[in-house]
């Protein structure tokens, strides 16, 4: 069987923007092991940047920093395919040759030098000018590069190194804090005054006079005066190496560390997402994602690509508690002649699940099994409940949207009978239409029958286009969706503003989008795999929202969804646990009871439910039941401390106390720091 892996790089829009993560207390770089101190301030000071550097002192331990280490160089592998990192062999390579030669006759160390310093980050130069050994100017090299554009510098520029009055390290030269002055070992005129000093160093070396005004050749230095644009480059090439590198990774390799496997660690992948809260007719709000990971990798078996993702998504409010999580496992197969249909084109992972009204915080986590790659995004979201006032949804904006039948099932951006597209970059062409979505779920009958929309557009700063439409002509109560032809939008970026006018002729709700029109006619569009969802009915939605509730406290409403449920599925046991706990938790034991009996008649795939009936047997007073319930429990699934110290509870509680004492004792065999099974243990051997 061959085997082949294949890494596709897909098309990119636009670069996600992350929450900023919360600092752990950082470890002082002195105070770093030597080898990792060494690594920090020696090998990669120049290239690594402020955001790495604050990660890598917040990691504990050599497992944490070698997997850093380990992500900060494939971060900076120009061919992820070869076995080699040349970027990494080159930047070595360099630190080498700054240490042989640029050191040499002085005390310091080659890589501290300032000629160390912009080998190090820029490389070798293309050409070198020398004026040493003169009688009229002090030590002076000039260094030319070229083709650094792609990094923010100018095509072509120069770096000048001197030796200030003829001794030490030679040091950077700077057109406007230098000036030529300092290049003359003769010149005896006002330090201020650059067009003396110019002329002087003119009638000695004309080139290097012209360099001395001006580090880029071609610029206008007529003015005599020292170039500006000098001084930036001078910054920018500081700045290159950060320009060179997307450091999210950092981030998220220090959010992520305990949670993915070590294999996954080193391998962040940056993606495009988007996430928008939409209410169905019933009133129920469902979250709807989408995540593109900038690239997808997959194996060529025989004849077959394929890969598996594995999402791992949580919600949590505010104070960090779990609302509700939920994992999927994506096998994801093509052939010859679709992957070479969609292998040029981003992968858009879609997915939509219920959520009950709350703040929360959304986190999830895509993993490639083929490659050991992951991605994630966060976000905020605010559910509103279902009798809220009016609240306008955020603008979703697509370069196209389809009409389709309803079904059953929820499928992630279709709402009612349409399926939206949406590009979570909002980047689109010339020749696209834009379609804008939104919903205002509480309008008003009033504002509905008498209100308007204000659609302006911005270009820059300046309003470009605006149109009104009557709120009353569209034909869903909340729903609005607009199209405009973007033919006479010229390439550039814009801001789209909604306004809401109540039938008062007052703005009522705002929202904004910014999108850009770019200079290529087509834009490659993703090929989209979705997640299908149970419409608002089912008695999975009803389960999930009763779950949502019950791990909130939400004690009533748990009851009413999850109890929907299982009336509509009562052979679902799944769905009679679920019951089954909520009504333990209201105490209305015989009633849990009553439905959880049932699933004994049957083997089951998961036994869960008999701790539950343990419980409810319990607190009934039936003992021996619950003994037995218990039992049967460990019997599937081993030790369990909770149900141990549950059966010697039943044990006591029926007068048996050395079976009672038997469990406890077992149960301190495997946790000794149990104070409160320690004290019940003393009691009953004081009482022997």
């Amino acid at each position: 069987m061959k085997r082949k892996f294949i890494c596709f790089a897909l098309v990119l829009f636009s670069i996600s923007v992350l929450p900023a993560f919360s600092s752990k207390e950082k470890t002082s770089a002195k105070d770093l092991p030597e080898r990792y101190k060494k690594w920090l301030e020696q090998e990669v000071v120049y290239i690594i940047t402020p955001k790495e550097r604050e990660v890598f002192l917040q990691l504990e331990g050599t497992r944490e920093r070698d997997l850093f280490i380990e992500a900060f160089w494939k971060h900076r592998d120009p061919d992820s395919i070869t076995f080699e990192n040349e970027f990494k062999e080159e930047h070595y390579r360099r630190i080498s040759y700054a240490n042989k030669w640029l050191g040499r006759g002085t005390p310091t160390a080659g890589w501290k030098t300032q000629m160390g310093r912009i080998h190090i980050i820029l490389g070798a130069p293309k050409f070198i000018e020398r004026y040493e050994n003169e009688t009229e100017v002090y030590p002076t090299v000039v260094w030319f590069y070229q083709g650094m554009s792609k990094y923010g510098l100018p095509d072509a520029f120069n770096v000048v190194f001197f030796k200030e009055y003829g001794s030490g390290d030679y040091e950077l030269y700077s057109p406007l804090k230098d000036g030529p002055q300092k290049l003359l070992i003769h010149y005896f005129g006002d330090p201020r005054d650059y067009l003396s000093a110019f002329n002087q160093l003119k009638n000695i070396r004309p080139q290097l006079a012209q360099t001395s005004l001006t580090l880029l050749p071609g610029e206008s230095w007529h003015t005599m005066t020292p170039s500006m644009a000098s001084e930036i480059l001078m910054s920018n090439i500081d700045m290159k190496p950060q320009k060179a590198v997307k450091d999210d990774y950092a981030e998220k390799l220090l959010k992520y560390k305990d949670i993915i496997e070590v294999e996954y660690s080193a391998n962040y992948i940056d993606n495009n997402n988007l996430v928008s809260v939409l209410q169905d007719k019933s009133g129920i709000s469902f979250v709807h994602y989408l995540i593109e990971p900038y690239k997808l990798s997959i194996n060529l078996v025989e004849d077959k690509y394929y890969t598996t993702l594995e999402i791992s998504g949580k919600i949590s409010d505010l104070k960090g508690k779990i609302i509700y999580q939920f994992n999927k496992s994506i096998p994801i197969q093509f052939g010859e002649e679709e992957l070479n249909k969609i292998k040029t084109k981003p992968f858009s992972l879609q997915d939509i699940f219920p959520l009950v009204e709350g703040n929360y915080k959304f986190n999830l986590l895509l993993k490639n099994r083929v490659s050991k790659e992951f991605t994630s995004f966060e976000r905020d979201l605010i559910i509103p409940s279902f009798q809220s006032s009016a609240e306008m949804t955020r603008l979703i904006l697509a370069p196209h949207i389809k009409n389709v039948s309803s079904t059953t099932s929820h499928k992630p951006f279709k709402v009612g009978d349409v399926q939206i597209y949406p590009s979570p970059g909002n980047e689109f062409s010339v020749r696209d239409k834009l379609f804008i979505f939104f919903q205002i779920p509480g309008i008003s009958e009033e504002v509905r029958e008498n209100g308007r929309l204000q659609f302006i557009f911005y270009k820059g700063d300046q309003e470009f286009r605006r149109e009104e439409r009557e709120i009353k002509s569209y034909p869903q109560k909340g729903q609005f969706l607009e199209e405009f032809s973007l033919e006479h939008f010229p390439p550039d970026f814009y801001r789209v503003e909604v306004n809401v006018f109540s039938n008062e002729n007052k703005i009522i709700l705002i929202e904004q989008a910014y999108f850009s029109i770019s200079l290529s006619e087509l834009i490659p569009r993703p090929f989209i795999y979705s997640e299908l969802a149970p419409s608002s009915g089912d008695s999975l939605t009803d389960y999930i929202l009763g779950g949502q509730y019950f791990n909130q406290g939400i004690y009533e409403k748990a009851e009413y969804f999850l109890e929907k449920a299982h009336r509509k599925k009562p052979d679902s046991l799944k769905f009679a646990e679920g019951y089954g706990r909520i009504l333990i938790t209201k105490e209305k034991f015989e009633e849990a009871k009553k439905i959880l009996l049932p699933f004994l008649e049957n083997p089951q795939k998961d036994y869960q439910f008999l701790k539950l009936l343990g419980q409810t047997s319990q607190k009934l007073s039936q003992y021996e039941e619950a003994i037995d319930y218990f039992k049967k429990y460990l019997g599937h699934y081993g030790t369990n401390l909770e149900v141990l110290n549950a059966i010697g509870y039943c044990y006591a509680s029926s007068g048996n106390k050395e079976k009672a004492l038997e469990a406890w004792e077992k149960s301190l065999e495997i946790n000794p720091n149990q104070e409160k099974i320690k004290k019940l243990v003393a009691s009953l051997k004081g009482e022997k």
